[in-house]
């Protein structure tokens, strides 16, 4: 069988960067009267390109059988929704964003970041595939196309107005045509406009051994190298960046036109596409030999749990997002491990993890169980978590993070 086409330069291929074994799709919950059914697994191999370096998944299901009716709300995160209020204010400020530009954000969820600039009076529109969540976005006034968004789509909002602000947050890497998509973007900028957007940092997915943010949805997985090389196919250019602590380390990117002058480039650009060469991200041996380290953490991680439930602990779990639905199935962690875990969103109360079979149950559930450890499995959201449940410390309840190993707070 022939080896698959790199999706950024087209070269074949041939080398892994983190073979998960097979998964479940990450968002694919098990209704609880479908406990004894038959779930697909996929593998969840991550290869890399040995010609541009990008790394990236195989598609085995599409975008519509993904993200058509899908269980994440961004809502429900009270530090997402204060990460993208503050994104308003500093963006609003910036680059003047008032109520005579027009800001269209991709991937647009439930309404979560554009409702801050439509309080603002600023005309706004999301585009967002899943109908689901989009109906709630509508449902707190913000226009919404039901749409998946590429190049034909960018045309036909072009016609009306173009973009003055185009927002891609967490979403690049969650398209496998990431040239259709960033040709879209500039289809649908104006002349002087510009786009930000946010992803997880391939550089810091590495040096923290994040393998628990692969899964299925997300197809790519990009350096500031990888993206400038797209957006440099497509007469875009990265002006600026941020480093964001946000999912692990992600980073925001300003994005403008090839030709247009009024924004000029950065230093931050040039002095992180440095550190990325020096992290290695040139080599393609840097790649390669990640997999060792993931084999490692995934031992130190079932090697805490059962340290723990041999002596005697009752382990719950705290949240249901993708990349624990990862951890889980790669490290063969089921309900005999971690009893069940709960989560606020009610989207997903009373399913089953997708793989692992953990049951989801309201927050409520940890007062009535009391269990030992609580395992947060965002970890990415650990703060906003423990602050949520420092209750629990009421009956003497300690915190488990997922990192390196098994971190146990006292």
């Amino acid at each position: 069988m022939s080896a698959p086409a790199c999706r950024l330069c087209g070269s074949p291929l041939e080398h892994v960067f983190a073979d998960l074994g097979m998964s479940p799709l990450a968002n694919a919950f098990v209704p609880a009267e479908r406990a004894a059914a038959m779930e697909p697994f996929y593998p969840l191999r991550a290869l890399v390109c040995g010609d541009c370096l990008l790394v990236q998944l195989e598609e085995y299901e599409t975008p519509s059988g993904i993200f058509t009716d899908y269980a994440y709300f961004s809502s429900y995160s009270s530090t997402w929704v204060e990460h993208s209020r503050r994104y308003a204010d500093v963006v609003s400020e910036r680059f003047g964003i008032g109520p005579e530009k027009r800001v269209v954000e991709l991937a647009s969820n439930d309404g979560y970041l554009l409702q801050f600039f439509h309080e603002r009076g600023v005309p706004v529109l999301g585009v967002e595939p899943a109908a689901n969540v989009a109906k709630v976005a509508i449902q707190k006034g913000i226009p919404t196309l039901v749409e998946f968004f590429g190049v034909e789509t960018a045309r036909s909002l072009a016609d009306d107005t173009p973009a003055d602000l185009i927002i891609a947050n967490n979403v690049l890497a969650h398209v496998p045509d990431a040239h259709d998509f960033v040709a879209g973007i500039e289809a649908l900028l104006a002349p002087n406009g510009i786009a930000t957007l946010e992803f997880p940092h391939l550089m810091q997915l590495m040096s923290h051994c994040e393998f628990d943010t692969i899964y299925h949805e997300h197809f790519s997985y990009f350096s500031l190298a990888t993206v400038q090389r797209l957006f440099d196919e497509h007469g875009l250019r990265v002006f600026d960046v941020e480093e964001l602590p946000t999912h692990g380390g992600s980073l925001r990117l300003y994005v403008a036109r090839t030709s247009d002058g009024t924004h000029p480039d950065d230093e931050r650009v040039a002095g992180l596409a440095a550190r990325e060469r020096d992290a290695g991200l040139e080599s393609l041996e840097t790649y390669t030999a990640f997999g060792d380290a993931v084999k490692e953490r995934k031992r130190r991680i079932v090697s805490g749990l059962i340290e723990l439930k041999d002596a005697g602990q009752r382990i719950a779990g705290y949240g249901a997002p993708a990349k624990a639905n990862t951890l889980l199935n790669y490290c063969g962690i089921g309900p005999d491990l971690i009893e069940f875990t709960v989560d606020r969103n009610p989207h997903k109360q009373g399913s089953l993890l997708p793989g692992s079979r953990i049951p989801i149950l309201a927050p409520e559930a940890l007062t009535e169980s009391r269990p030992d450890v609580i395992v947060v499995l965002p970890w990415n959201l650990r703060d906003e978590i423990l602050d949520q449940l420092s209750y629990v410390r009421e009956w003497g309840a300690r915190f488990a993070i997922p990192g390196q190993g098994l971190e146990v707070l006292p």
